[in-house]
């Protein structure tokens, strides 16, 4: 199989976003990765497990080009000195572990410096996702139906059917094929919108080559790592710790909150008026979306501040008709804008996988998520879970704030 990876700039941007903010303040934090499929029919061969091993064999070999690196240095937020870690830095095949000893057939950890291992996950799940859909399908004939499925949505989009604000493509960890989720971003960057703008995508390297803004800035990691992996913090104040540190190394800028890593709930007991005010917006990823938008828009006005003035994005399992629903609910009471990830990157006639790669311990010790839905958290000690739960559900019950 060609190689799949070809360039480490084929990672989503807040991977550079947090690496960049792990460099200068969490360079000595140690965590472990651990993969898992969700989809309890699906099966890797072990063709498939030697094909992904080769293709991260591949990943690991790649070096930052200097064009690659100018690139980067001209990103607002990013800073020189990361620039020249990059410049150093190369993917470790020491740091995996990739063996068939899962119900799946496939089990993949990491383990090593958080610098390190938070630059595997998004590639390593591109390269799970395509060589499954090669390996298991017709792949031509889904590429095809692929096509079709995307050319029907573009049309919806450009003939205004379909009003989706401002969108972005979030679906480098679950696309079909670099073919596709290129074809993707080529189709929307050129396509004639009419009320909708497609602003870029998660992904550097398509961002790059086709002149669009990369997006993105944390993920649950940032906070689950910052919050949880110094043991002297109470886990229940994992936020505090997460923005405290995020305005240190961004100030106003790259400033897109994500709400739900212990909760929303949780999360607002932080996020008080200069977090509000120095966050540009709140990003969505579980739990009912106009239940949360509601939530935050009251939050803000509690505050004394114009919900108008700050960005509602959603990104969790979203569609064109979804994104439509929202934006007109919200429309006109806050800027609102969407990620969109495996119904842009991965829409064929076969189901796409749900495939996820988490941070499960750090610094030797239990980590974890409890968002708003049950089952998005994956941590391997239920003990942890418990413990971080009554952590939550006692600041919830004393901290009045």
């Amino acid at each position: 199989m060609n190689q799949i990876i070809t360039s480490l700039l084929e990672q989503d941007a807040y991977k550079f976003s947090m690496g960049q903010a792990i460099y200068h303040q969490f360079s000595d934090y140690k965590t472990t990765w651990s993969f898992k499929c969700r989809n309890t029919d699906v099966h890797f061969t072990e063709e498939m497990v030697e094909e992904i091993k080769n293709q991260i064999k591949a990943f690991c070999n790649l070096r930052f080009t200097e064009e690659e690196l100018e690139y980067l240095e001209n990103v607002i937020w990013i800073k020189g000195s990361y620039v020249d870690f990059l410049r150093l830095w190369q993917p470790r095949y020491e740091d995996f572990y990739i063996g068939t000893d899962a119900e799946c057939g496939l089990s993949i950890e990491t383990k090593g410096t958080w610098l390190n291992t938070s630059m595997y996950e998004i590639p390593t799940l591109a390269i799970v996702n395509e060589v499954y859909f090669r390996m298991q399908y017709n792949y031509d004939e889904l590429f095809e139906s692929f096509k079709k499925r995307l050319a029907e949505k573009v049309e919806k989009v450009e003939n205004g059917s379909i009003y989706l604000s401002v969108f972005s493509e979030f679906g480098l960890r679950r696309r079909l094929s670099a073919e596709a989720q290129e074809l993707a971003v080529k189709t929307l960057a050129e396509a004639k919108l009419t009320s909708s703008t497609f602003l870029g995508t998660s992904n550097v390297f398509l961002a790059k080559k086709y002149n669009v803004t990369p997006v993105g800035t944390m993920a649950h990691e940032w906070i689950m790592c910052t919050g949880q992996g110094n043991h002297k913090h109470n886990p229940a104040y994992s936020n505090w710790y997460a923005l405290d540190a995020w305005v240190k190394e961004y100030g106003v800028l790259n400033g897109t909150a994500l709400t739900d890593t212990i909760t929303t709930d949780c999360f607002l007991k932080d996020f008080q008026l200069t977090y509000a005010t120095l966050f540009s917006g709140v990003r969505h990823d579980s739990g009912d979306p106009i239940e949360w938008g509601e939530k935050m828009i009251a939050h803000y006005e509690k505050l004394g501040i114009d919900p108008k003035t700050k960005t509602l994005l959603f990104s969790d399992s979203l569609d064109f008709e979804r994104a439509d629903k929202l934006f007109r609910h919200f429309n006109g009471r806050a800027k609102v804008g969407f990620g969109i990830g495996t119904y842009i990157s991965n829409d064929t006639d076969a189901p796409a996988l749900n495939i996820v790669m988490k941070t499960t311990r750090c610094n030797g010790q239990d980590v974890a998520k409890i968002s708003d839905v049950k089952g998005k958290g994956m941590c391997k000690n239920p003990d942890y879970v418990d413990y971080l739960q009554r952590c939550i559900d006692w600041r919830m019950e004393h901290d009045n704030r």
